[in-house]
């Protein structure tokens, strides 16, 4: 299961994120089992550095989150659970759901996070 960061709850015509923590909206997407499903972020006004995504995504089983920017704080904690995490391009889900499948995506680690919320 792939994880997005999107600003409203429209499926796969919700628009990425800027900043992974602070999202309104979880899209969950599988693309073998055609699953889509939104989540609301109930944790989306944080202070900076103090959001908790393993907590927001508790319950689901997510193997990779596509997003548009990531502190590294956030990046290690994935990295920790073995979620790998990767810089969307701008656009809606379905758009990230075709490049993340061509392979055209860059992952994020804790030296290429952002070290603001003002990234992508």
């Amino acid at each position: 299961m792939n994880c997005i960061p999107v600003k409203t709850g429209e499926g796969k015509n919700a628009q990425v994120y800027a900043h992974f923590g602070s999202t309104p909206y979880f899209t969950i997407y599988d693309t073998d089992a055609q699953f889509i499903a939104v989540i609301d972020n109930a944790n989306s006004h944080h202070e900076h550095g103090a959001c908790n995504p393993i907590a927001a995504l508790q319950g689901k089983t997510i193997d990779i989150v596509v997003t548009g920017g990531m502190g590294s704080r956030a990046v290690m904690m994935f990295d920790t659970t073995g979620i790998k995490v990767f810089k969307s391009v701008s656009g809606s889900v379905e758009n990230i759901i075709k490049t993340f499948g061509a392979q055209d995506i860059e992952e994020l680690t804790a030296q290429n996070a952002c070290a603001s919320h003002g990234c992508n």
